[in-house]
């Protein structure tokens, strides 16, 4: 049985983030410096909102997130956070029009996961895949130097996907935080410093 009350979930409760997932990406912002002041940040997956609270947090009021989910969340952010319902995987011009008018973004970080169905294989391939979108859509709006965190489920075929991202960044990592739980086989990939210029915006 899974421990769900853990000390983490306590934690966040205490310090009203919505979600234990904060704590993941306080580690990996702690491990590679990945959020400063002022920065503007795609947050894909967002919802509950953890995330998108913590990065509102890290960039102060002269930064921004760009919050994206299929979903709704009751979760109030403060003034520098702007959370839309959309579908980030298929973009409507909508969605495009608001995506290009934030750009270049200093840092796209994806907490996005499928549906699990018990089938470790097809989690697994279906996890690629959401990382692998994620990360076209970093390629169209992600600043020359900036960064890319996703989240991918362990498997055979994650050595290709991170070989793949060495071309495009200048370091490129995989972590596990301690706050995952032990059961998981989720890890993040964390592409550091993007070799490639932001997409042309006047185009």
């Amino acid at each position: 049985m899974k421990k769900r009350h853990d000390h983490y979930f306590k934690r966040a409760r205490a310090e009203n983030y919505p979600a234990r997932s904060v704590y993941k990406l306080q580690e990996l912002d702690a491990n590679f410096k990945l959020l400063k002041p002022g920065q503007t940040v795609l947050d894909l997956g967002a919802a509950p909102g953890s995330w998108t609270l913590f990065a509102a947090q890290k960039v102060g009021p002269a930064g921004k997130v760009l919050a994206i989910d299929l979903n709704a969340t009751p979760t109030v952010f403060p003034e520098n956070v702007t959370f839309t319902i959309a579908d980030a995987l298929n973009p409507d011009a909508e969605f495009q029009s608001l995506v290009t008018s934030w750009s270049p973004f200093n840092l796209v970080i994806s907490d996005m996961a499928p549906k699990t169905t018990g089938s470790r294989f097809t989690d697994q391939a279906r996890s690629l895949d959401l990382a692998g979108q994620a990360l076209a859509l970093a390629r169209t709006c992600l600043i020359q130097g900036g960064h890319f965190v996703a989240k991918i489920f362990m498997g055979p075929d994650v050595k290709a996907f991170t070989d793949a991202m060495r071309g495009e960044f200048a370091t490129v990592k995989t972590a596990k935080p301690d706050s995952s739980r032990s059961e998981s086989f989720e890890q993040f990939i964390v592409g550091l410093t993007f070799k490639g210029p932001a997409k042309n915006l006047e185009e």
